[in-house]
C-alpha cells in the first residue's frame, strides 16, 4: 500500500467513522451500502432492501456473506423492530451449518433483548456499553487471529482471545419467529492481511 493510499485511509477514517488502518489493512469494503443483497446468500430466510437498509423479515436463517473471511474490522448498524422482545445475532468465522440446523454453533456476537453485544459462549465477552432500544446502534467487530475485539457506539464493550476457526463466513442471523424483524445498514469490511 502506497503512503498517499495510508494518508487517504486515515483521512477517511477521521471524517467517516473508518476504523483507522496500519500499513497490512487493505481498503474497506462495502459489503451492504443500501441497494443491494449482491454479496450475500439469503438461506433459510426472508431478506429484503428497504429504504437503504437490509430488513430481516421473515423465517430461521441467514443473510450470509457469499466470501470466508480471515482477520478483519466489521462495521455494522442494526436496529430492532419489535417493541416488546428482539433477538437476533452476527455470526462470524464459520465453515458451515449442521444439517438440520438453522445457525451455526458459533461465533455470534449476540443481539437478544438484554444481552446485546455479548459473544455467545465467553466469560469475558459480556457487554456493559449500552444500547439504544428501537434506534440505530453500531457496532464495531475486529477479528484478528484468535482475538476478538467489539466497540458498542463508539466504545470498547469487551476483549477476548479463544476464537479457534481461521477463517469463515460472516452472517446476519435471522430470528424472526422468536426475535421479531431486524434492520441492518452501512455494512463495511475491511480485510487486515497478518503477515
Amino acid at each position: 500500500m502506497s503512503l498517499r493510499s495510508v494518508l487517504f485511509l486515515f483521512a477517511a477514517s477521521s471524517l467517516f467513522g473508518l476504523p483507522t488502518l496500519d500499513a497490512n489493512a487493505e481498503e474497506p469494503v462495502v459489503l451492504f451500502g443500501g441497494q443491494s443483497l449482491d454479496n450475500f446468500d439469503v438461506l433459510g430466510c426472508e431478506a429484503v432492501v428497504e429504504d437503504g437498509a437490509i430488513l430481516i423479515k421473515a423465517g430461521n436463517g441467514l443473510v450470509q456473506t457469499k466470501e470466508r473471511y480471515k482477520d478483519f474490522v466489521l462495521q455494522y448498524e442494526w436496529k430492532a423492530l419489535d417493541e416488546k422482545m428482539w433477538d437476533s445475532g452476527v455470526y462470524f468465522r464459520y465453515s458451515s451449518v449442521p444439517e438440520g440446523k438453522p445457525w451455526p454453533p458459533r461465533f455470534q456476537v449476540n443481539l437478544r433483548k438484554g444481552l446485546e453485544g455479548e459473544l455467545v459462549g465467553f466469560k469475558n465477552g459480556k457487554n456493559s456499553v449500552p444500547t439504544k432500544p428501537h434506534e440505530w446502534n453500531k457496532f464495531e467487530l475486529t477479528v484478528e487471529g484468535s482475538k476478538a475485539s467489539l466497540k458498542v457506539n463508539g466504545e470498547s464493550a469487551w476483549s477476548i482471545d479463544g476464537i479457534t476457526e481461521p477463517e469463515g463466513f460472516i452472517a446476519l442471523q435471522s430470528e424472526v419467529p422468536g426475535g421479531g424483524q431486524f434492520l441492518f445498514r452501512n455494512v463495511r469490511i475491511t480485510k487486515l492481511d497478518r503477515q
